[in-house]
């Protein structure tokens, strides 16, 4: 089994002259004590053209020292990485390659480059004796392999390299200060931070791996340059003398000049950012996120599955919204896979949301009016729909379907679809994006409004949540080019779909409620508090759908739309 360690700490450069001084009386810091020294050999794995290491991810067999196994490091903030464990394998053990999955895909790890450390070990311990962190001076031997050059490319340096650096690792605790406190001192002694964020980093800098590095798993499909490197990218961004493919497939000259110096234009009337600038940046950024959010999802941290499960939707709401900016024929297939995963992701949400709604209306009924076993009942209810939903889950993300999801992703941005709006000033195009959701949002609610009472309104409400959902997550991605404007809309817009929201998940625990009465008659146990709980949801929905126009009013005012208009 892998566990985890959380690990936060500073790397320095040093050299043969490089003197650690004292440490004593540094912060916390009463004594330093010698622990001694260490021969660590690592070896380091990733594809041949570095999709991990591109990512800032290192995954290591390593024998020597205290913590001998496998280990996966997983970037959680500047200088904080998870480190996952498991027991030392003559292969990356299975547990550890499944949460590099989404970088990797169906590529081959190798073995890239082979690291040897003589590692002499300090502890600063507090007055107590308590460990505070420890200090390490090392001295590592860097050898790539035959064959390990990167991306099919010819090393540009030697296959070996030496240097000696300096780590200061806390070893529990809050230790931020103790840490910059550290660094003081080192700097003081004329120590440097490490330009390399990790030992592999260096290592495949100074061995001429890949010169040049290797771009991330995200830039690797399309992020260098404003549109990508793919050839239609290119042909969007060139705007007023290239060529781009229409929806056809035809090409068609686009002269992409700005009208005036509108909210397209920057300082000096440079032209700002076309339509295809901002749709892609956001769609970039939301395969970012479901890519990142694998291995969260895969050890199940907290949130993760309902953050994974947004950013599909969030990009499957893009390709719906933008149109004119990506050719729907394009897109539509791999909306049908979004939705089908953000389907998969949500069984579990759905059903620790609704368990938490109904427990919470649960606590609020008084003692007297709780007969029979109802929490009981509640908790058998939710527990019989937990067990396998996470098994479920995992397999989704282990199976093909999803691995071919992500390489689709992958293709999408490397050669995105783009339309001939695309090369042309975003503003405008955005705006009209934006605006075409909420008179479709606009059409939903006077539709709802009008429509009678009981599970016909329900439904329009529904549509209408539906509906909101989309034209904020438009304003969103139009912020780059609209600016507050477009933030303040997708916030006005936001309440709507909150309280429309709100009103559906009643609509939900009144079903489920409803059944939970119904196994409670036919126990024998009396349906009365679940019946009372569906009373209290059914007051709040109808409060709900007295707030909607209010709401919607203050939403929809003219003035906002026209705030849009470049």
């Amino acid at each position: 089994m892998a566990d985890t360690v959380r690990e936060i700490e500073r790397k320095y450069e040093a050299d043969d002259d490089t003197r650690l001084p004292d440490l004593a009386g540094v912060d916390r810091v009463a004594t330093v004590v010698e622990a001694g020294t260490e021969d660590l050999d690592a070896v380091y794995y990733d594809t041949s053209g570095g999709r991990l290491a591109a990512d800032g991810i290192t995954l290591r067999r390593r024998t020597g020292g205290k913590d001998a196994g496998w280990h996966l490091k997983l970037p959680v903030a500047p200088g904080v990485r998870d480190e996952v464990r498991a027991p030392l394998s003559d292969t990356p053990p299975a547990e550890l390659t499944a949460l590099v999955r989404s970088r990797v895909l169906d590529g081959e790890l190798i073995a890239l480059v082979r690291l040897r450390t003589r590692r002499t070990v300090r502890v600063l311990q507090d007055a107590a004796g308590t460990p505070l962190a420890e200090v390490a001076e090392d001295v590592v031997s860097a050898h790539r392999p035959d064959g390990a050059a990167g991306a099919g490319k010819a090393a540009a340096g030697p296959a070996e390299a030496q240097w000696r650096e300096i780590e200061v690792e806390l070893l529990g605790g809050d230790g931020a200060g103790l840490l910059d406190e550290v660094g003081r001192v080192l700097a003081a002694a004329g120590v440097r931070p490490a330009s390399a964020a990790s030992k592999l980093e260096r290592a495949l800098a100074e061995t001429g791996w890949g010169r040049g590095g290797a771009a991330s798993t995200v830039t690797r499909a399309g992020e260098r340059g404003t549109h990508g490197s793919g050839k239609s990218a290119r042909k969007a961004k060139s705007g007023a003398k290239g060529t781009m493919k229409t929806k056809s497939g035809a090409k068609s000259k686009g002269k992409g000049k700005s009208k005036g110096k509108g909210k397209g234009a920057g300082k000096g009337g440079k032209q700002g950012p076309t339509a295809g600038d901002v749709v892609l940046s956001y769609a970039r950024e939301q395969v970012r996120v479901i890519i990142e959010l694998d291995p969260a999802v895969r050890r199940d941290l907290p949130d993760a599955v309902h953050r994974m499960r947004v950013a599909t939707r969030r990009l499957r709401s893009a390709f719906r919204s933008y149109t004119k900016v990506l050719d729907r024929a394009a897109t539509r297939p791999i909306g049908i896979e979004l939705q089908w995963l953000a389907a998969e992701l949500g069984v579990e949400r759905d059903r620790e949301v609704l368990t938490a709604r109904l427990r919470e209306g649960m606590a609020e009924v008084p003692g007297t009016l709780r007969l029979g076993p109802v929490d009981a009942r509640l908790r058998i209810w939710s527990e019989r729909r937990r067990i396998g939903a996470r098994d479920q889950v995992l397999a989704v993300l282990d199976g093909p379907r999803y691995l071919s999801l992500l390489k689709t992703l992958h293709a999408f941005l490397a050669e995105p679809p783009l339309r001939k709006a695309a090369g042309r000033p975003a503003p405008g195009v955005v705006a009209k994006a934006v605006l075409k959701d909420f008179q479709r949002l606009a059409g939903r609610v006077e539709a709802a409004l009008e429509a009678p009472a009981g599970q016909e309104r329900d439904e329009a409400l529904h549509g209408a949540r539906k509906a909101a959902k989309r034209t904020r997550y438009a304003a969103e991605a139009a912020r780059p080019a609209l600016g507050g404007a477009a933030k303040k809309f997708a916030k006005r817009t936001k309440r709507v779909q909150q309280l429309l929201g709100d009103h559906q998940d009643s609509v939900v625990a009144r079903g489920t409620l409803r059944e939970l009465a119904t196994q409670a008659q036919r126990a024998g146990e009396g349906g009365f508090t679940f019946g009372l709980l569906y009373g209290r949801e059914e007051a709040l929905a109808a409060d709900r759908e007295r707030a909607l126009p209010d709401v919607w009013k203050k939403a929809s005012r003219r003035k906002h739309r026209a705030a849009l208009r470049p």
